[in-house]
């Protein structure tokens, strides 16, 4: 299991060990953890933990990643309104699990466009989990087949499930976060087919 809190700071006490969590900090559960709970440090600010599961055939332990520690990468430029920083939790170069690939994505004030140039991942399924949209905003989500996309409107703290052979990609009307995580084949962050925006139907 990935958690990553999206809220206030908190605590995630997972057999006996505790962990905290400022926002956007996560930790990885491995497979036999058995007793899980959670607490947030202050009523008035709130944890908002977001949790993915998914099924494990070999044990990892358990472990915190700050969001420093994530990997921070900048993606994507204000003048095609997708300048964005992607954070790496769970993968191959950082906490280790057996099937889960976790991390999350925030845009730059005044971009709006999240994973362009779009793809498809072929060999794993794939969850977005959108954060941080103002109450009155809203991110129209594309999937489907590149050549036959669809979109959904999301809202704040809501997700999309993307099958292996689904393209997802989006435009919000403000900047947002969004949490992907994925479960296939690999662990493999960069295993993943282009769908060029001049295929797209």
């Amino acid at each position: 299991m990935g958690i990553i809190n999206l809220g206030g700071p908190g605590t995630v006490v997972a057999d006996g060990q505790a962990f905290e969590l400022e926002k956007l900090d996560g930790l990885y559960l491995g497979r036999g953890t058995r007793d899980v709970s959670f607490q947030t440090a202050d009523a008035a600010q709130p944890a908002c933990f977001y949790l993915l599961s998914v099924p494990a055939h070999a044990s990892y332990p358990n472990a915190r990643c700050s969001r420093q520690q994530a990997a921070p990468v900048a993606l994507g430029t204000a003048l095609t309104s997708n300048a964005r920083t992607v954070y790496k939790y769970i993968h191959l170069e950082g906490l280790q699990s057996c099937q889960l690939v976790m991390g999350l994505t925030v845009l730059e004030p005044g971009s709006v466009w999240n994973s362009v140039p779009p793809h498809i991942h072929p060999r794993r399924t794939e969850v977005y989990f959108y954060f941080d949209v103002p109450e009155e905003q809203r991110v129209f989500h594309f999937m489907g087949e590149p050549a036959q996309t669809r979109h959904l409107v999301v809202a704040n703290h809501e997700a999309v499930l993307s099958p292996p052979w689904s393209t997802h990609f989006g435009c919000g009307t403000t900047h947002y976060g969004f949490v992907w995580g994925m479960c296939g084949e690999n662990l493999e962050y960069t295993d993943m087919d282009p769908a060029p925006l001049a295929t797209l139907r």
